[in-house]
């Protein structure tokens, strides 16, 4: 890993998010290596010629600001980066960005892979309104170890949850971003129903350079899908997720689930 230490005016962005108003990234990179990841777009940004995943800026504040508007908004952490990736161990930026977090009347939202963010978990107490989300979207850690390599297995996430929810954190866990024909979402939600608040699902989206790196995957790991695949992300053929999108709705509402959907990220509109 390449690892640097670079000053930032800002931990606190405006957020282009649909479902935020601001975002807070205390790393740039990130080391989990998933193949999907849409946030490699981040190195052209910051002159960065390494591969995404093979290096990670640290981001240093002499004081966090507070946007003034802060009260009663929502903020992520984070977009870009994995907020408790290995490295927030010994730096801690995301403690503390949380830290002066904690007496705003802010509504926090964080979203993880791994395990590190029990450590956490006092600091999350503290918070009027906060929920941390687990990024999960199968249940076979040897299909999680070809597309996140270095993030937590499928049980350590597992467990986050479970710890959450023993610690009265409200969570929930993002089925993003769900593959097709091999993100189980019915035995993902089996195994976590007793102790998730919500679910989120996003189907999977390929664009530029990690599109042939995904595509070519599963043309050499799961052949027989191939031809699927070629018509979904190279013909463009969208009947696929139209239909899973209404069968998962289906299920959730049959099921008393409660759910958001974050299929097709342009028909997404801030409510």
């Amino acid at each position: 890993m390449i690892l640097k230490e670079v000053l930032s005016k800002s931990a606190i962005t405006k957020s282009k998010l649909p479902v935020a108003d601001y975002v807070a990234n205390a790393y740039i990179g990130c080391p989990h290596k998933c193949i999907y990841c849409y946030a490699e777009f981040m190195r052209r940004f910051t002159n960065h010629y390494e591969a995404w995943g093979d290096f990670i800026d640290i981001k240093i504040f002499d004081k966090i600001k507070l946007p003034k508007d802060i009260e009663n908004k929502s903020i992520t952490i984070s977009s870009v980066t994995d907020p408790y990736n290995p490295y927030e161990i010994t730096y801690k930026k995301t403690q503390q960005i949380l830290e002066a977090l904690k007496n705003s009347n802010c509504n926090v939202g964080i979203l993880t892979k791994s395990k590190n963010v029990l450590r956490d978990i006092p600091l999350f107490k503290q918070f009027k309104n906060i929920e941390v989300g687990v990024s999960l979207n199968t249940v076979d850690d040897s299909f999680r170890k070809r597309i996140e390599p270095a993030a937590s297995t499928v049980e350590g996430r597992i467990n986050v949850l479970k710890t959450l929810r023993e610690h009265g954190i409200k969570n929930w866990l993002f089925m993003s971003p769900m593959f097709p024909f091999l993100s189980d979402y019915k035995k993902i939600i089996e195994r976590t129903k007793d102790f998730v608040d919500y679910y989120g699902f996003e189907n999977l989206n390929l664009r530029a350079g990690y599109k042939f790196r995904v595509l070519s995957m599963i043309e050499q790991k799961y052949n027989h899908l191939y031809k699927y695949y070629k018509e979904i992300y190279i013909k463009g053929n969208t009947s696929f997720w139209n239909l899973l999108e209404k069968e998962i709705t289906a299920y959730c509402e049959d099921n008393n689930i409660e759910y958001r959907m974050y299929f097709y990220h342009e028909k997404i509109k801030k409510k």
